[in-house]
């Protein structure tokens, strides 16, 4: 290498790093620019200097001062592109070089277990590789973590495995240890940023999925038992992206960048945005593609959009998506007025009231300031704290319990805004019920002289109808890739104790001074992390399994759900809220068969539908995404006319050496379905069959779903794959 070159690249280093330390120093014009991310593929092979050509682009475009002042950040680690404040004039310019696949904007995402692993079959006496498992390295990108918590004591932990390349840079008074192996934080014009969570959610997932067993977790001595992750004897990477305001494109891509470099075998993001983004426009989407070409698979939160259909928001194939449903275990919070009424309503609420009955008021004649229609919904500054002082404060919206509390009422009942499958934390004594039982109330309240009325400590009950899809859960059909079924499995999600911030408010409340070391929620956000843990728990068995056989094992050995069981057997239920259906991780063990794709497979696809932003296409590629090797088959198809579509699909053989399968069909009278082969015979492990799904009808109205399946039998193993025919 020649010395000019030499200091030409030393240049720019000294140029990004002084960028980053000083990045408010930029121009108002600069500054009221967007950033946009830059997205130029895989890293070329051989000599090559990410940040120099990144540079380089800039210049050609802005010239050498503004490229200066532009550059955000270089994605150099694990693939090639970068971030920078951009005009649009300046975006179409960049867009239109050949070495760049895509611009797009950076966005602002969202954050999205004593019983649960129980539930699931994970129990403590289940099979283990505890010395493999030690090797296995979960990477957490959210919000951070929190290092003192007891779920990630090194007690016991030998070094980290030696193919951890991270680093601890979780900024000051923090430590790493041999559980804990990595943190690292991201945010503009502060490399030195604490990873420390704040907030709760990161410790949260992240405990849940690889944490320490904890005896005696409890929420104030409710739901006690013995916290743990999936793999208690796994190491974990936290990737702090996110702050209480949001997650940034911009630094998620830059937390994928180190940790496929660092070395992670799973990533875990509990992030999403409101609705699904075009592939190319997907920083999670992009960043788990690189992930999965060096054998590691991503696992997203699928959203909390549900129930309307078509809200899920991860869509990628190569990525794992996770829905949320129930488990077992139920808080309850009984309101009891004082004519002998006693009603159930939800809310996880430690409080006990000192007395029998207390007054009973209504929101909307509390105020002096707010219209009636404001007030009776208890908003934001509305309520008058001299009307609400030692009453019991009746709101017609579940958020309104946080304005009685900070009015300094002693109590609330509010709605529960048609989720009554979940219990909030609330900062004082709380009970949300169903429309119908807050209607009681407010009849009780407006045909007494002195209603009075008063809530008891939640109760936790049995929830004898569990696993069923959060009412939240962000639902199908996939609104991206019409022909794959999204989300792909569903898992734990509401009411799930974990490891917590105490710093958080664990109502979210203000005024909430409440400290807690294990604290609960509910959201994709607990049910990704879920996913995680147990697929971490299959890689322990099967180390050298690619990513997408990891989730087929999953996939193909999942519970079944009933869709007769979900909340409205409507268009966005059935698959389109729970995938494959419920995780079974110790099943999923030992599948028989798995469905492999690996990035060539991918590429065809995403080539089929005219997207060639992730690699070369093929001359003459043809064929559509209904001929991705996925576990699962779905096909959108015009309503009031008739149709066949095929599915042809590749399993591997991974059971026993010398074996025969026999398909089952599981129909509807709508559809026919028919597979050939019929029976797949297999003479050795790793040997690969093929056949086709034929799925035929004569038309089905607008806005149908219909559902089939098949089941390859040997008698030993049982491998579904759920079929999924719709129409818009």
């Amino acid at each position: 290498m020649s010395s000019l070159i030499f200091l030409f690249r030393v240049l720019v280093v000294l140029v990004v790093a002084t960028l980053s330390i000083h990045c408010g120093a930029t121009t108002e014009t600069d500054t009221a620019k967007d950033i946009y991310i830059v997205y130029m593929g895989s890293l070329p092979e051989g000599e090559y200097s990410p940040s120099s050509h990144h540079f380089s682009i800039l210049q050609e475009v802005l010239g050498e001062s503004a490229a200066s002042n532009s550059i955000v950040r270089s994605y150099t680690r694990s693939f090639n592109g970068f971030a920078a404040r951009l005009s649009d004039e300046e975006q179409q310019i960049i867009a239109s070089k050949k070495e760049v696949l895509s611009v797009f904007p950076s966005k602002k995402l969202k954050l999205q277990t004593t019983r649960s692993w129980d539930f699931m079959g994970l129990t403590e006496t289940a099979k283990r590789n505890p010395t493999v498992e030690s090797n296995v390295i979960v990477g957490a990108i959210d919000s951070g973590i929190w290092p003192e918590s007891e779920s990630f004591s090194d007690e016991g932990y030998g070094p980290p495995p030696k193919k951890w390349k991270g680093t601890c840079a979780g900024g000051t008074n923090f430590t790493c240890n041999n559980k804990l192996i990595g943190a690292r934080s991201y945010k503009l014009g502060s490399e030195s940023s604490p990873a420390r969570d704040e907030m709760g959610h990161g410790t949260h997932t992240a405990s849940t999925a690889a944490g320490n067993k904890v005896p005696d977790a409890s929420f104030y001595g409710m739901a006690k038992g013995k916290a743990h992750g999936g793999v208690p004897s796994a190491r974990i990477a936290a990737y702090k992206v996110c702050d209480e305001e949001d997650c940034l494109d911009l630094y998620i891509l830059a937390a994928f960048d180190d940790a496929i470099a660092d070395g992670v075998d799973l990533i875990t993001i509990s992030v999403g945005g409101d609705y699904a983004s075009p592939f190319e426009e997907d920083a999670i989407a992009v960043g788990s593609f690189h992930a999965m070409e060096k054998g590691i698979l991503t696992l997203q939160s699928a959203g909390n959009s549900g129930p309307t259909p078509s809200t899920v928001s991860s869509v990628a194939p190569w990525l794992f998506s996770i829905a949320a449903s129930s488990i077992d275990r139920k808080f309850i919070s009984k309101v009891t007025l004082a004519n002998g009424q006693t009603l159930i309503g939800n809310a996880v609420n430690p409080f006990t009231l000192n007395g029998t009955n207390f007054p009973l008021v209504y929101g909307k004649n509390l105020t002096t300031t707010c219209p009636e229609d404001v007030t009776r919904l208890c908003a934001d500054t509305c309520l008058d704290s001299k009307l609400v002082e030692g009453k019991i404060v009746v709101c017609d919206q579940a958020s309104g319990r946080k304005e009685a509390f900070r009015a300094g009422a002693i109590g609330a009942i509010t709605t529960n805004d048609g989720r009554d499958d979940i219990a909030s934390v609330v900062p004082f004594p709380t009970s949300a019920l169903t429309d119908t039982d807050h209607d009681i109330v407010k009849s009780f309240i407006n045909s007494t002289k002195n209603p009075q009325g008063s809530i008891l400590k939640s109760e936790v009950i049995e929830h004898t109808t569990a696993p069923i899809a959060a009412s939240f859960s962000s639902r199908g059909p996939n609104p991206i890739a019409v022909d794959i079924l999204k989300p792909d499995i569903t898992a734990p999600g509401i009411d799930i104790i974990a490891a917590f911030s105490p710093h958080a408010s664990p109502s979210g409340a203000p005024g909430d001074k409440r400290s807690l070391k294990y604290s609960i929620l509910s959201g994709t956000s607990m049910s990704c992390p879920h996913v995680t843990g147990a697929a971490a728990y299959l890689k322990t068995f099967h180390p050298d399994w690619s990513p997408s056989a990891i989730k087929s094992a999953l996939m193909t050995t999942a519970w079944p759900m009933n869709a007769t069981k979900q909340v409205d057997d409507v268009y966005g239920e059935g698959e389109f809220a729970f995938g494959a259906g419920h995780i079974n991780p110790v099943k999923a063990i030992d599948p028989g068969l798995v469905y492999e794709a690996l990035k060539e497979d991918y590429i065809k696809m995403l080539c089929s539908i005219q997207i060639s932003y992730f690699g070369t296409c093929p001359k003459g590629v043809k064929g559509s995404p209904k001929d991705l090797n996925y576990p699962s088959m779905q096909a959108l198809v015009e309503s009031d006319k008739s149709f066949t579509v095929n599915f042809p699909r590749i399993v591997t053989n991974v059971g026993s050496s010398n074996s025969t399968y026999m398909v089952k069909v599981t129909t509807d009278s709508h559809i026919n379905v028919s597979v050939k082969p019929s029976s797949l015979s297999f003479k050795s492990l790793g040997e690969k069959q093929s056949f086709v799904v034929t799925v035929s009808g004569k038309g089905l109205p607008a806005k149908a779903r219909v559902s089939a399946s098949i089941v390859w039998s040997d008698d030993t193993h049982n491998v579904t794959s759920p079929i999924v025919v719709y129409t818009k």
